[in-house]
């Protein structure tokens, strides 16, 4: 009991004292707001459906990763996550109450794009239920590597910068508006070793109906991606803090 009330507060914490600020939320309706702007102006004949897996994908990455990036390293030069360090609660259940309200942040963050998306164009053919789980799992990996940002770092500028340096690179070798297969034959190989990559082709299959990846196998490499990063997370944690 005692456990999950501390779980159940610092998420509470973090919601309130940081995810729902306004500018925060604002960020999640502009950015991908313009970003279906700047494709519609560059061409105004683009299927929007087609737009829309690596919308949601993007949304979830960069507001998920941006969140933590800000959260873990003010409250890092705070001394407050030492504290919680400190805390009568094992290191799993911290990491997984700091990466849960990011989560949740990058799923409101997701269906932006769709509300607008369903204003324009029918949505009736998508497959709900493997879009739902592809954004879970999005947003479970992209917090997860933005946690293993924010504790390798010690400022917010030096967590923003790091997360563009896999960010951005991200954006053209997942499959988000360009296709795997128009990459250069010698990049391509990278893209699969990106988490990113099997959740964009989730969404591509439940959208568009045109993943090149078997669902099964993407749904797997995303576990194991998820089980990888909370691993990696807790041992910089205790790196850094606890050894």
């Amino acid at each position: 009991m005692k456990t999950w009330i501390a779980f159940w507060n610092i998420i509470n914490k973090d919601i309130k004292n940081y995810y729902l600020k306004p500018p925060n939320i604002s960020w999640g309706i502009i950015f991908p707001l313009s970003w279906t702007l700047m494709q519609i102006i560059k061409s105004p004949d683009t299927d929007i459906i087609k737009l829309l897996p690596g919308l949601i994908s993007m949304s979830v990455l960069f507001g998920t990763t941006s969140m933590l990036a800000v959260t873990i390293t003010f409250e890092r030069s705070g001394k407050s996550f030492d504290r919680l360090l400190l805390a009568p609660i094992s290191l799993g259940v911290l990491v997984l109450s700091k990466i849960t309200g990011t989560i949740l942040f990058g799923i409101f963050n997701a269906f932006v794009p769709v509300i607008f998306a369903s204003f324009f164009i029918n949505l009736g053919l998508i497959n709900w239920g493997a879009l739902f789980f592809a954004v879970i799992m999005i947003a479970i990996t992209s917090s997860l590597m933005g946690l293993l940002v924010a504790v390798s770092v010690e400022q917010v500028f030096e967590a923003q910068t790091l997360s563009n340096f896999f960010r951005f690179p991200m954006l053209f070798l997942c499959g988000l508006f360009i296709p795997i297969s128009n990459l250069p034959k010698f990049i391509r190989p990278i893209s699969y070793f990106l988490p990113l990559t099997y959740g964009t082709d989730i969404l591509n299959g439940a959208i568009t109906k045109m993943n090149i990846i078997s669902p099964t196998l993407s749904f797997i490499m995303l576990f194991v991606f998820t089980i990888l990063l909370f691993v990696v997370c807790n041992y910089q944690i205790k790196k850094n803090w606890i050894l």
